[in-house]
């Protein structure tokens, strides 16, 4: 077996804190905290995976309000211990290129395509965690048989939890966080026949 790097072991006994992630430049790009732990996405991005992410990105940069952006590879600073990384959000924060993190408060839909090595974070752990944090919106996104199908949540602010909206398939209208039209269909790859 071989030995972890020094910069792999958390700097105290409660493990990794969030502001921890800013100094790991060891770390590989896509590295999220989950309960003071790092969880690397290491495994090879699937095509389709990588090309719904951007299609995605474009379809909500062209239609979201001029107060509104829409970024990647951006984490979320939930709590001293927890700072994930979604594959999309939609933020209300200004532009500031330094930047390495939202606060909960600045995040107004969170987006996760799954991966066969997310899908559990994605589904359960990160569905109850960005509900926990307040972010008002979560689209987990499935393959399903090559086309995305958008499981859409919006947050029950009483019990701190997502109520599932639908089950989107072919299009996608939505009015929140703001006014939204996808076709769904023109997301994904297109299929070699």
């Amino acid at each position: 077996m071989t030995a972890r790097p020094d910069w792999m072991r958390p700097p105290r006994a409660e493990g990794w804190f969030a502001e921890d992630l800013d100094r790991l430049p060891e770390a590989p790009r896509r590295t999220e905290l989950i309960d003071g732990a790092l969880v690397f996405m290491v495994s090879p991005q699937r095509w389709w995976h990588g090309h719904l992410v951007t299609m995605l990105t474009v379809a909500l940069m062209e239609q979201a309000p001029a107060d509104v952006r829409v970024g990647r590879e951006m984490t979320i600073e939930l709590d001293r211990h927890n700072r994930p990384e979604p594959d999309l959000l939609v933020t209300t924060a200004g532009f500031d290129g330094d930047r390495t993190w939202f606060a909960p408060d600045e995040v107004r839909l969170a987006v996760e395509v799954v991966s066969p090595e997310s899908a559990h974070r994605d589904r359960t752990v990160k569905l109850r965690k960005y509900a926990e944090a307040s972010i008002p919106h979560y689209w987990r996104i499935e393959d399903e048989d090559g086309a995305p199908v958008v499981h859409v949540y919006e947050l029950d602010e009483p019990t701190s939890s997502y109520a599932p909206v639908g089950i989107f398939r072919d299009s996608l209208q939505r009015p929140v966080p703001f006014r939204i039209s996808i076709d769904l269909q023109k997301l994904a790859p297109p299929r070699h026949t």
